[in-house]
């Protein structure tokens, strides 16, 4: 879905931060890496792993979730399983801000039983480009490289229609604190969910609030 088109579609009062982020998005699209994110999660040593993921899109209107992919294989899935603390650092070179969103992940693989998470799941495997699924079928990812079976790297891709390997998996990252920095002017503001106060408040979402801070 186009930038505008699903910023027009949300018939919710979204959060001011995705508002701003889907205009980033907008404002830096003829650069093809305005996608790209770096993803931090922990170790289970305790020390900070980084990596560059490509944003997939939010999980959906109504949720303000971002999503990623990765193979089920890779270290990543075990570190969230042990801690799934998380945060994005995201740059935009036109517009010079930059985003930082923060949270639990959700790691959704073959066996996850929640029906929504696998219709997304399914939704992101069918928007994949041919040679980003293709990956999902090679070799244990992070393994010593075995050259003599070159095949092994030539399978031919799925098709957006085929079932989605099992290796394929959706990732996560559920916000409940957003940063965004503007270089320009200088301007940093922290998004924060507002706590529960009233009785019963806690099943209800919680709404965001906005707080100019120093640079």
């Amino acid at each position: 879905m186009a930038l505008a088109a699903e910023a027009a579609t949300i018939g919710r009062a979204v959060p001011v931060w995705r508002s701003k982020l889907l205009k980033s998005l907008a404002q830096n699209k003829r650069l093809a890496n305005s996608r790209y994110v770096q993803l931090a999660t922990v170790r289970p040593d305790n020390r900070p792993a980084n990596r560059t993921v490509v944003f997939r899109g939010f999980l959906s209107d109504d949720d303000d979730s971002l999503t990623f992919v990765t193979d089920s294989r890779s270290r990543k899935v075990g570190e969230v399983a042990a801690n799934p603390a998380a945060e994005v650092a995201w740059y935009f070179p036109e517009t010079r801000e930059q985003y930082r969103l923060s949270g639990n992940l959700t790691i959704v693989d073959a066996a996850s039983t929640d029906g929504a998470l696998q219709a997304a799941r399914k939704r992101v495997w069918h928007n994949m480009s041919d040679p980003g699924r293709q990956q999902f079928a090679w070799p244990h990812p992070g393994l010593p490289r075995h050259l003599e079976d070159p095949k092994a790297w030539d399978c031919p891709a799925p098709a957006p229609t085929d079932p989605v390997l099992d290796t394929f998996c959706l990732v996560v990252l559920h916000v409940d604190e957003v940063e965004q920095l503007k270089l320009k002017s200088n301007e940093r503001f922290l998004y924060r969910r507002q706590q529960a106060t009233a009785e019963g408040a806690a099943a209800a979402p919680l709404a965001w609030v906005e707080e100019p801070i120093n640079p």
